[in-house]
């Protein structure tokens, strides 16, 4: 789907002023105008884009599992369990941040960082995209090395359980719950699993 095929909805840009600028993101007022003539003044937020890392990996038991990192969230004002995450740098690839963030949060790095999907997290105001990457062959590469305001625990939970938990108060971040609808529709289901292992 592009703006092509519905011309008459998009709306053309007259101008774009920065009203604030808060370190991670940047507020600007932009005035726009639809097809009809109608104007309007928007608030639009430019945030950096964001990645998303599933690391896959197999317990003690030989069971199929993430490794998770729990941390302290300042929006929520509580202690989540999520998949490494963090924001794309500056010139940075998508596909090199979640490599960097993956080795930086849990100091394991992936033979293989595959990008399953990407979305825009709010498109009624927000002009960033979120990308969320599988890694396989995951192994320890050495220590976390985390920013000077990050406290992260590294876990791995059995794959089953985040699915069957996942929008409940344990597993309830929105981007994380985008990232999960990715893993799951590239994630083939269990039946057709055993019948490739045959």
């Amino acid at each position: 789907m592009s703006d092509e095929e519905h011309p008459k909805l998009v709306w053309s840009e007259e101008s774009r002023e920065k009203e604030s600028s808060f370190g991670i993101f940047d507020v600007y007022r932009v005035s726009r105008v639809s097809p009809e003539g109608q104007r309007g003044s928007f608030v639009v937020v430019d945030a950096p884009d964001w990645v998303t890392v599933i690391p896959i990996v197999k317990d003690s038991g030989n069971e199929e599992s993430f490794l998770m990192v729990r941390q302290y969230r300042h929006g929520s004002q509580r202690v989540t369990l999520e998949f490494p995450a963090g924001v794309v740098e500056p010139g940075e690839e998508p596909h090199a941040a979640a490599a960097r963030e993956l080795l930086e949060e849990t100091g394991y790095s992936a033979d293989e960082v595959q990008e399953i999907g990407a979305t825009n997290p709010n498109p009624s105001f927000m002009c960033n995209r979120t990308y969320t990457f599988v890694a396989l062959g995951v192994e320890k590469a050495g220590q976390q090395a985390l920013d000077s305001h990050e406290l992260v625990e590294i876990e791995t939970v059995p794959v089953a359980k985040v699915i069957a938990e996942m929008g409940t108060e344990g597993y309830d971040n929105a981007i994380m719950m985008s990232a999960m609808a990715y893993f799951l529709r590239w994630r083939p289901p269990s039946s057709e699993r055993s019948r490739s292992r045959k």
